[in-house]
């Protein structure tokens, strides 16, 4: 038992870490979602509130341009959003939350003390009023004196959901002083805030159909006449109610089909008046479709088709501008547009109304992306995504206004073809490639389609669908394609193993292909346009000669090959298997250099960073990695919210974009690590993963490119990479090189005459014909004492024998007087080597002998005692020798002991020492052995080499 909990003591507990590399940024691509917008006014001037999720966003209704985005995220969704003046009003989850600029100001609870998660489906702020609806409540809130803020519970008002329905709407009509209409699902109540009271209560059955029975009210809106409200129902009808008089003044059928109503397909979901002197309503319907009435005339002006994707709930809010012929819309399909009235056509009997026209949008995809690319790296800002709603766009990651869908009408001199396909998009895009290099000359974007057995050029200048389509060699359907890095070819793979090669420019075929047996699932080419690769659901990687259409060879792998990426500048590519593996191999050696393992579900997408040393994968278990080429390990893994399809780096290396199964919109992440030393390349197990989320439109919750930068966290495996100091050597068997010193440093001891001689002044100095009078007199004469003094301590040094008479500090010269000898001084490398030779250990010497300088290394040697009986010199050389059998600054020994021959090597030949002969064998003895393993490490690590490249 004690055995065991010393066990568990000592076992070490892996703790879930955050992510070192990368960090969650911001979305791009999202603008609204079903969530009706709100219009505020300062002055003139209008904003428009839209929201995405748990953010929103305030667009200036002139130009659509983005102002602002809400700083934090909600704890929930948003489900109502309303402005007044500087201030929007978001209600989420039983709570209304105060935002000015995107701040949040103020927050008001509004729930019940025994419910949670209570849906606010409506507010209204007016005066010093805040009114919100609650389930079947309606709560009143006042200014409060200090905030000015209508935070104050002031009274609540209740209606009976079970026999007048639930609440769906509420208005303040003009000059009705402090009076608010209530609708129900059955009923409109006009109560009176200040006192609470319910004032008027319409009758049952007041807004019933004779044909389709009962129809609940959906909607109601305020006329610019007083007393009148427009009621908007789920079976297409709006009715004009006179709130005083209590009757229907108008029935208005918003289906053209006559007594046809389709209460399923026509739900009234917003309604709006004109007020810019045209009598003109609007009302907008979950069909998707805009209907425009000319209340004099009292006839159908336009319906606008389409105006929204009926499958995503049709038009969420349409309302006119005051006072001007615009009028805005959005919807779930993540749109916000806006529409204006031309000036009537005036005729001598009547005048003509023009159908409303598009003036601006924004939007984006209003389905999850399956395929995103991003271009070449002089336009790596922009970002190119299909998704699943069969849209192609342009995302900027720098400016939300420059976005743009491609179109997909052909152009004039394509053939159209007629019938229904005339009205409808292309086929969902699986597959895109992109080149910049011929963007001015011809389309230089292909993609791929599903169930398409053609692949479409477009042309990322003009914004458009191309000229060509692209057919596959063998009839089946187009599964990858793939650019040139010279913009001029296309390579289309199809579903039967086939692959195409055509020229862009004309859309001819130039090349074919047919080495695979089932579809080709990845092509790519290298930069010199030399090589050609492809890849297989056979398990098969092709190489190809591109320009001699030669075949070069190919890789069989363990299994099928789901998707392939290239990294061209260091011809690696990194196939996808159905092992749920990673297999990286060298194009030019056409052999395996890397498997990796980790991923426990299917990988879904992967990609290189811009240097080649990582590569992030995500797959459908969930994870976000990151792998270490060099290592083969992961360094870096999260768990993600959302099961990912998609990872692309950025071509600079600073950021990454994902695509996930829910959501419309590209997540960007920061990459943490360029502004980091390193990264630790230490492999991370799964249970280390943590779970990150996701990034918002907000920013909340990650940081930003300037975060990154100034970033003083640092993590533990961080810190002991940037703590690490390198060794002197590593181990005493292998040879050491001096790495620390310049090689400067060993020409310069070699050739040190050259280099005096070439320093030699051409010609001696002048004196000056007419030298100042200062330069003329003595130095005794002038005052300066130090030539006198030195000639005094000379003589008395020499009078003295080395006494202490000459005064010399023994810590600041590097000449030290001998007490006994018959030398006056000795410098510091013969001190050394004196007491080295004493004990036998040259240590000291030889580290004082790597630091000195090439000059004072030369004088030093050339200072050497060679008198009989020649001990210092073999000192010197018992030194060199001990140096060179510790292995360490090879190099540098030789390149000293081949001085010290060129200076006393007429001694070490005419002088017949004993002791100096012993001295040179060993030298000798040690050299050999020396030049012997550095002979066999050199020619080891040549075959080493010449195997890995050659074989």
């Amino acid at each position: 038992m004690v055995e065991a909990k010393k066990r568990k003591v000592s076992q070490v507990t892996k703790v879930a870490k955050p992510s070192r590399i990368f960090s969650p940024f911001r979305v791009v691509g999202n603008v609204s979602n079903e969530t009706k917008f709100a219009i505020g006014t300062l002055g003139s001037t209008f904003y428009i509130v839209t929201s995405v999720g748990r953010s929103f966003q305030i667009y200036d209704a002139a130009t659509l341009h983005l102002l602002f985005v809400s700083q934090n995220q909600t704890p929930s969704r948003i489900t109502f959003l309303a402005a007044h003046f500087h201030f929007v009003y978001a209600g989420y989850d039983g709570k209304v939350g105060i935002y000015k600029r995107g701040r949040l100001v103020e927050t008001v609870d509004v729930s019940e003390d025994d419910r949670e998660n209570v849906n606010i489906s409506n507010i209204l702020v007016f005066g010093d009023y805040m009114i919100v609806t609650v389930g079947e409540k309606v709560k009143i809130f006042k200014k409060n004196a200090e905030t000015k803020l209508p935070t104050e519970t002031y009274t609540t008002l209740s209606i009976n959901a079970q026999l007048d329905g639930q609440i769906v709407d509420l208005v303040h009509p003009p000059t009705y002083l402090n009076k608010i209409v209530v609708a129900t699902t059955n009923n409109l109540f006009i109560f009176n805030i200040r006192t609470g009271k319910l004032l008027y209560k319409t009758p049952d059955q007041q807004f019933e159909t004779g044909m389709s029975g009962k129809s609940s009210i959906s909607c109601i809106e305020t006329a610019p006449v007083l007393d009148v409200l427009a009621v908007g129902t789920s079976v297409g009808k709006v009715y004009l109610y006179h709130m005083k008089k209590g009757k229907v003044l108008s029935e208005i059928l918003t289906n053209p089909n006559e007594g046809q109503v389709s209460a399923a397909g026509s739900k009234v979901t917003s309604i709006s008046f004109r007020t810019d002197g045209s009598s003109h309503l609007v009302a907008g319907l979950n069909s998707g479709d805009l209907f425009f009435y000319d209340l004099e005339k009292q006839a159908r002006v336009h319906i606008l088709r389409g105006a929204h994707k009926d499958a995503y709930g049709g038009v969420a809010n349409a309302k006119f501008l005051n006072g001007q012929p615009i009028v805005v819309t959005n919807g779930g399909d993540n749109h916000l547009k806006e529409y204006v009235f031309d000036p009537s056509l005036s005729t001598t009997n009547s005048s003509i109304v023009s159908p409303p026209r598009h003036l601006r949008s924004r939007g984006g995809h209003s389905s999850p992306p399956v395929a995103i690319e991003f271009p070449h790296e002089d336009k790596s800002h922009f970002l190119l995504s299909a998704s699943r709603d069969r849209t192609f766009w342009s995302f900027s990651l720098r400016k939300d206004a420059q976005a743009q869908e491609f179109s997909q009408r052909p152009l004039a001199s394509v053939k159209r073809v007629a019938g229904p396909s005339m009205r409808e998009k292309f086929s969902e895009i699986s597959c895109i490639a992109s080149s910049q290099a011929r963007e001015d000359d011809w389309e230089n974007i292909l993609t791929g389609h599903q169930d398409e057995k053609f692949a479409r050029t477009w042309s990322s200048k003009s914004k458009r669908v191309g000229r060509h389509q692209l057919a596959t060699i063998d009839g089946g359907v187009v599964k990858s394609v793939c650019i040139s890095h010279c913009g001029n070819f296309g390579v289309v793979g199809s579903s039967e193993g086939g692959i195409g090669s055509y020229n862009l420019q004309s859309g001819l075929i130039r090349k074919k292909y047919v080495l695979h047996k089932k579809a080709v699932t990845g092509l790519a080419i290298d930069g010199m346009n030399r090589k050609m690769v492809s890849t297989g659901l056979d398990g098969v990687v092709g190489f190809y000669d591109f320009t001699q259409s030669k075949y070069l060879g190919k890789l069989q792998l363990e299994g099928p090959i789901t998707s392939m990426q290239y990294h061209k500048s260091s011809d690696l590519i990194a196939c996808a298997l159905d092992d749920l593996s990673i297999v990286i191999i060298d194009v030019i050696t056409q052999r395996v250099v890397r498997i990796l393992y980790g991923h426990t579900n299917r990988i879904t997408s992967m990609c290189f960073s811009p240097d080649g040393r990582w590569i992030v994968s995500v797959a459908l278990d969930g994870t976000l990695r990151t792998w270490d080429l060099p290592t083969g390990g992961c360094i870096d893994g999260v768990r993600l919210p959302s099961v990912a399809t998609i990872v692309k780096f950025s071509p600079l290396g600073d950021m990454i974009a994902t695509t996930h199964v829910n959501g419309n919109g590209i997540s960007l992440w920061t990459n943490r690590a360029q502004f980091k030393g390193g990264v630790s390349t230490r492999h991370v197990e799964e249970e280390e993963f943590s779970t990150i989320l996701l990034p918002n439109a907000s920013g909340d919750g990650g940081s930003t490119i300037l975060d990154g930068a100034l970033d003083d966290e640092v993590d533990e495996d961080d810190h002991l990479l940037n703590s690490y100091t390198p060794l002197d050597q590593i181990d005493k068997n292998l040879i050491t090189l001096t790495v620390s010193e310049s090689r400067s440093k060993y020409s310069n001891l070699l050739h040190l005459d050259t280099i005096k001689q070439r320093n030699k002044p051409k010609e001696a100095p002048k004196k000056p014909e007419n030298a100042p009078f200062f330069l003329q007199l003595t130095g005794e004469a002038v005052g300066d004492r130090a030539s006198v003094a030195e000639g005094a301590k000379q003589s008395n040094g020499d009078a003295s024998n080395g006494a202490d008479s000459a005064n010399f500090d023994d810590s600041s010269s590097k000449l030290r007087k001998l007490k006994e000898g018959t030398h006056a001084f000795e410098s510091e490398f013969t001190r050394l080597l004196r007491e080295g030779a004493v004990t036998s250990d040259f240590t000291e010497f030889l580290s004082n002998l790597v630091s000195l300088s090439p000059a004072t290394t030369d004088l030093e040697i050339r200072s050497l005692n060679t008198f009989p009986p020649l001990t210092e010199v073999t000192n010197f050389v018992d030194a060199l020798t001990q140096g060179l059998v510790t292995n360490e600054n090879y190099d540098l020994y030789q390149v000293i002991f081949s001085l010290f021959l060129k200076h006393h090597g007429d001694v070490v030949k005419n002088f017949k020492d004993a002791k100096l002969s012993e001295a040179l064998d060993n030298w000798a003895e040690a050299n050999t052995k020396g030049s012997d393993n550095m002979d066999e490490l050199v020619k080891y690590c040549s075959g080493v080499i010449s195997f890995l490249t050659t074989v």
